[in-house]
């Protein structure tokens, strides 16, 4: 059994409420499905350093306040994927796709019909129990 993969993901919102997806690239695994931003957190890092290092390489933006809102382990057939996921209270800079992903704001309550990652689906109740 190989070991899971530690991953932070992050809920990011606009002034108007709607949270940021951003898409799969081709040839990555899961290509062409939609998530929350983050990424892998490497070694020696904490959940938040991944998390601010993530935004900054993929966003350009800036994290300022974040809060834990789960964390999650998802089964695929290939790997496991432990996931963090932080929502972002302040945060500097406009989201851009700096590693040509495609990227979308959408209303929390229309979260559910996005072909998101199995893994991210839980992120949505969560969303919306708060």
């Amino acid at each position: 059994m190989t070991a899971a993969v530690r991953v932070v993901a992050a809920v990011l919102r606009d002034e108007r409420g709607r949270v940021l997806i951003a898409q799969r690239p081709a040839g990555k695994h899961m290509a062409g499905y939609w998530e929350f931003p983050g990424g892998k957190i490497a070694a020696g890092e904490s959940s938040e350093q991944a998390l601010r290092r993530e935004l900054a390489e993929e966003l350009g933006v800036s994290l300022h306040r974040c809060h834990p809102l789960l964390q999650l382990r998802h089964d695929y057939t290939d790997r496991v994927v432990e996931l963090e996921v932080f929502a972002v209270d302040e945060y500097g800079g406009q989201p851009a796709a700096l590693e040509a992903q495609a990227l979308k704001w959408v209303a929390a309550d229309e979260l559910g019909g996005q072909a998101l990652l199995p893994a991210d689906r839980p992120i949505i109740e969560a969303l919306n129990s708060h």
